[in-house]
């Protein structure tokens, strides 16, 4: 009875520990939209590096990565993992013009930067639009994943839909109380969480299975595919390897939670200083939830699909304890946690400053644009809960999609920043043929074999910003 109520308790204490912070950063807030949504971009090095990887791993890394470790094999960690790292170029080529920017301009959401550099109100309502329509499946994983973990942890006695609904509350409020304080400060916890309850997960059931060489050993003998360079059923080519290596760099940092990160440091060292340290970490992590969902053929060797995405706390409740399995899911609870928290507060910052108050109220005060933003970061809860009820697809499926979808933003943002006498109409017919070609190659109205063997994203991003370039040397019209 006792060890029943172990994974409630843990839960419970990790838990209202957010609600804490959230109550304690509630107190020190100033009632202003900078300081809501942006924590007064005052975020030091340490708090920003923790905010970083917590808003980026996600569901994903836990639930996803053991899934697809399942469904591909150890291949699926270098792509992941080096391919992850990779972003932290891209942090820095981007992230420090906009902490410029943003320090000189006031800027608080990324519309407003892009309307800044490429003045057109159709272009500034495009990129809104295609940051909120790519970004809301990605938000939807986070329930899915939380709804997942806690019908595990309970044996079933909290069901799937009540679990990401309870958790979701717990975000909103916490959200709704501090804004980016609230937010920042829990990555913090929520990013130690993550990176030492993973390690101590694939240590704890590797010393089950008899160590790390034997696991390896008896899966191999068993599933020797797990192992290739391809991968199951030959699923990179060298082709999809470089793509999917190709699509990280391109699109993490156009999530917009990852792209207002950008306006918080106080200063440029922080920024460089998480840069650095951020590939070191995914080099780190990443290997473990592979691990464990390939492991996971020893006793679950027949999952198919979305049904593979549940391996992690399958594996956690095989081969450990209540106690560390509850532990470890609490570190999964984080990760959904954190990114979540930063999705509805950027989503909820964007229309509010980008809709609301050109729109609608532009005589809205500090105060009133503040409330609206926290009304809003219910509104798109409810949107991303209902969404999850029934998910979809696997989760590696739906944040591929989404990380395509973005990722047709990037030469608009690299034009936005370093280009000169840039044509806001090109950077427009970029944007709206990378949609329409993302989405007709989602529904098969663009045949696969215009991608020569890549994943979409590569042929598309590339004449997006061939485009652009074209349009920069035909002088099209500035507006």
């Amino acid at each position: 009875m006792r060890e029943n109520l172990i994974p409630y308790l843990i839960i419970s204490i990790y838990l209202l520990s957010t609600l804490a912070i959230g109550i304690i950063s509630y107190r020190s807030q100033e009632n202003t939209p900078e300081d809501y949504f942006l924590a007064d971009r005052k975020i030091n090095s340490i708090v920003l590096f923790f905010t970083l990887i917590a808003t980026n791993f996600s569901a994903f890394t836990f639930l996803g990565f053991s899934g697809a470790g399942y469904r591909i094999g150890i291949s699926y960690y270098p792509m992941m993992g080096f391919g992850t790292a990779l972003v932290g170029i891209t942090f820095y080529l981007i992230g420090y013009k906009v902490w410029l920017l943003g320090k000189e301009k006031g800027f608080i959401t990324p519309s407003e930067l892009i309307e800044s550099r490429l003045p057109s109100q159709p272009l500034k309502l495009l990129f809104l639009a295609v940051m909120i329509i790519f970004t809301i499946p990605y938000l939807t994983l986070q329930p899915i994943g939380g709804g997942y973990i806690i019908e595990n942890l309970t044996n079933g006695q909290i069901p799937y839909f009540w679990g990401a609904a309870f958790l979701t509350f717990i975000i909103v409020l916490y959200v709704f109380l501090g804004g980016m304080r609230s937010v920042a400060l829990t990555d913090v916890l929520q990013g130690i969480l993550m990176l030492v309850l993973m390690i101590v997960a694939v240590v704890a059931i590797a010393q089950s299975l008899g160590g790390f060489s034997e696991a390896n050993r008896t899966v191999y003998q068993l599933k020797p595919e797990l192992f290739s360079r391809s991968g199951m059923n030959n699923f990179f080519t060298p082709h999809k390897w470089f793509s999917y290596m190709f699509i990280w760099g391109l699109s993490v940092p156009m999530f917009p939670q990852m792209f207002m990160r950008f306006y918080t440091p106080k200063t440029a060292n922080s920024l460089k200083i998480s840069a650095s340290l951020y590939p070191l970490i995914t080099a780190l992590i990443f290997i473990c939830p592979v691990l464990i969902g390939m492991w996971g053929h020893l006793n679950f060797p027949d999952l198919v699909g979305k049904e593979a995405d549940k391996i992690f706390p399958m594996m956690l409740g095989e081969y450990t304890s209540t106690g560390i399995a509850s532990l470890v899911m609490v570190g999964a609870l984080a990760a959904f946690m954190s990114t979540l928290d930063s999705q509805l507060l950027a989503l909820s910052s964007m229309i509010t400053r980008d809709i609301y108050i050109i729109y609608i109220r532009p005589q809205a005060t500090l105060a009133e644009q503040t409330f609206v933003g926290k009304i809003l970061i219910v509104i798109l809860a409810i949107i991303g809960l209902t969404l999850a009820a029934n998910p979809p697809a696997t989760i590696a499926a739906i944040a591929t999609q989404s990380f395509t979808g973005l990722a047709v933003l990037f030469p608009t943002v690299i034009a936005a920043l370093y280009g000169k006498n840039i044509s806001p109409i090109s950077c427009i017919i970029s944007i709206i043929f990378g949609e329409i070609a993302v989405i007709g190659f989602q529904i098969g109205m663009i045949p696969q074999s215009f991608t020569l063997g890549f994943l979409p994203v590569v042929p598309i991003v590339l004449v997006c910003a061939l485009i652009i370039v074209v349009g920069r040397l035909i002088n099209l019209p500035k507006n």
